[in-house]
């Protein structure tokens, strides 16, 4: 494992966003959902896809708080830019486990 220092950590914008559209994304190489959350008034709403379907279906997604990385450059996923990247954990079958908040916060706090 590497190690990094606290100037290291506080560069990397991981917020908390509520999940607002959840919706298949049949063009994605590995079963994926397209999703769009906001992440509060100064970001705003970003979009993203996330391979979660294992675990999650788009209804249960919608309303869900989750925790994104926002500074990231966007990258070109299929037919949509990925504007952040939704955090969450592998389970030894490989299905994602969301990284949530246990308590609902205000869209756009930040994690430090």
């Amino acid at each position: 494992m590497k190690t990094i220092n606290w100037d290291d950590f506080t560069q990397v914008e991981l917020r908390v966003g509520t999940i607002i559209k959840a919706e298949p994304f049949p063009e994605a190489k590995k079963p994926a959902y397209k999703i769009h959350v906001d992440f509060g008034e100064d970001i705003g709403i970003k979009k993203s896809s996330a391979q979660v379907t294992d675990l999650y279906r788009c209804e249960e997604l919608e309303g869900k708080q989750i925790i994104g990385v926002v500074n990231f450059p966007t990258k070109q996923i299929g037919p949509i830019q990925s504007e952040f990247l939704i955090t969450g954990f592998y389970r030894e079958d490989k299905a994602v486990v969301l990284a949530v908040p246990d308590q609902t916060v205000p869209n756009g706090a930040k994690l430090g």
